[in-house]
């Protein structure tokens, strides 16, 4: 079995975000592997163990993300690969599943996994975009994946409830949390890590060039939420309390 994990790398989620001119500051923060992305790298691992083949893992970003493809790899995948996207001036959603898509339309594949969300930005928007290019099978926030041949069945979450769905492989997943108990890497695991292979790749190494993943949307601004303010005790009759909060909503907040 061929199994490809798309993997992101975060802000650790314990990270405090600060804005510097504008733009979130980054120096000096911590990186990890997105949550979400850690589920279907153990999952892909599971999968590979139980039916064989191998896993490798892609991302997209800069010379940074190494750290994270070696955590990986220690973790148990068999190859990584970085596409380097560090001269390109900006990217988005649609930029990173059209990157993905160019190197992977050529790859023999049964199951590609990522994260349902990163935790960054969380739109969960790069699988299925990927999916489509690809013109495959999608199922995602997936809590249970069973393999039979050229088939899978699948359990996802819709809204606290469950669906199960079977489906022709190949296809592409999305992990939800509840999936699996990602495994930490073990230090013979970290010095095997060090001797598998990391490709690095470059738009000109996928026939494309920085117009053809252009960026479709701008951010116009960011800002962090205003600083909660401390909530009001309401006080008499419960006819009275009810009054003042629906004048309180109107008024205060604004939601009526």
């Amino acid at each position: 079995m061929n199994i490809f994990v798309i993997m992101k790398r975060t802000f650790d989620t314990e990270e405090k975000i600060v804005l510097k001119g504008g733009q979130i500051d980054d120096s000096g923060a911590e990186y990890i592997i997105n949550p979400y992305d850690e589920y279907a790298i153990e999952e892909a691992i599971v999968l590979r163990d139980e039916h064989g083949g191998e896993v490798t893992v892609v991302t997209v970003g800069t010379e940074y993300a190494e750290k994270e493809l070696r955590t990986a790899l220690a973790m148990g995948a068999d190859k990584a690969v970085l596409i380097d996207i560090e001269e390109v001036e900006a990217s988005d959603q649609y930029s990173t599943a059209a990157i993905l898509a160019a190197y992977l339309k050529d790859k023999e594949f049964d199951i590609i996994l990522g994260g349902n969300i990163a935790v960054d930005n969380g739109t969960g928007q790069v699988g299925p975009r990927l999916a489509e290019m690809l013109g495959i099978p999608q199922v995602t926030t997936i809590t249970n994946l069973k393999v039979y041949g050229n088939k899978a069945t699948i359990v996802r979450d819709v809204e606290g409830d469950e669906e199960t769905v079977e489906v022709i492989l190949p296809v592409l997943v999305t992990a939800q949390q509840g999936l699996n108990e990602p495994r930490y890497p073990s230090l013979p695991g970290i010095m095997k890590a060090k001797k598998k292979p990391l490709e690095t790749l470059e738009l000109d190494d996928l026939d494309l060039e920085e117009d053809d993943v252009k960026a479709n949307t701008k951010t116009l601004e960011i800002f962090l939420l205003p600083k909660k303010q401390a909530g009001k005790v309401l006080n008499g009759e419960l006819n009275q309390q009810v009054l003042e909060l629906v004048t309180l909503l109107r008024s205060e907040a604004k939601v009526i």
